[in-house]
């Protein structure tokens, strides 16, 4: 097995939005805003090749939205999907499969484009199978006041349309089942069966965060974002991932956190906190 990180591009999210509750004169010590109160957000994407088959989580948000959507998220920086991939000598028509941790626009907006006409959808990823639940597929279909804005049709019709949309099952009795050679947690406090990847690597435990912990300065247990639709489900999810992760050292791939890779954590007398930062290359390519 090898793995790469792939950069899908940077944006800006609102920095109250990310924090909730939490005042900006705390939350900005980690995340400092701009002058419209935008802090930075990475896209940052995990390829994984087992054999033949080439799995990428998560894809960003994609370029086929106009103009005035974008105007809202400030897209910074120089990194793009097909740029990253090409780096690491793959093109998207040898993805096997896309794994999505959930379906929010920042987070598979990437796996439907324009066709060539620009007169309808298609799949950017013409050879690949698109993995989501179907709970969380139903929940994102029929999306609910809060959520409906982040859960795009143009995103998920296309899919379906195509043939290439599939269900992961997940297996009676447990929170980890492995298919795509990897194990899976679920959560349900940002959003209905969110997915947290769980991966075996050169001997460590690497976990892709997704938005159950989005940035290293989302570790202390009330930082949670104003995004997730059951804020408390998420403290008390959050609060026994971070206390496993520290005593297992488990190391945390992180997706939107645009200055940190990858973290690990320890416990302290305030409780869990951020212990180490680390690049991809300096942690498994030195």
């Amino acid at each position: 097995m090898k793995l790469y990180p792939i950069e899908a591009g940077n944006f800006k999210l609102d920095g109250g939005a990310m924090f909730g509750v939490v005042p900006k004169s705390l939350w900005s010590r980690t995340n400092p805003a701009d002058s419209n109160n935008m802090i930075d957000i990475g896209a940052r994407c995990l390829l994984i090749e087992e054999g033949n088959q080439l799995t990428l989580i998560d894809n960003g948000l994609g370029d086929k939205q106009s103009e005035k959507f974008f105007s809202y998220y400030y897209p910074w920086g120089e990194f793009d999907l097909d740029s990253s991939l090409k780096k690491h000598g793959f093109h998207r028509d040898d993805i096997t499969d896309v794994f999505l941790t959930h379906l929010h626009f920042d987070h598979c907006g990437g796996s439907v484009q324009w066709n060539k006409e620009r007169t309808g959808y298609e799949p950017a990823f013409k050879n690949a199978k698109f993995w989501t639940n179907k709970e969380h597929w139903d929940w994102a279909i029929n999306p609910n006041p809060r959520e409906k804005a982040s859960f795009l049709k143009e995103n998920l019709l296309p899919m379906e349309e195509s043939g290439q949309l599939h269900f992961l099952e997940r297996t009676q009795g447990s929170h980890f089942y492995d298919q795509l050679n990897f194990g899976v947690l679920f959560v349900d406090g940002h959003t209905d069966k969110q997915m947290i990847p769980h991966i075996q690597y050169q001997g460590k435990t690497l976990v892709f965060m997704a938005d159950l912990l989005p940035t290293a300065g989302h570790i202390p247990l009330p930082y949670v974002m104003g995004y997730d639709t059951r804020p408390l489900l998420t403290l008390s999810e959050k609060e026994a991932f971070l206390e496993k992760a520290a005593d297992e050292g488990f190391y945390l791939f992180m997706e939107h956190d645009a200055h940190n890779e990858i973290i690990t954590l320890k416990r302290t007398e305030k409780g869990v906190r951020l212990d180490k930062t680390y690049t991809f290359n300096e942690l498994f390519n030195s």
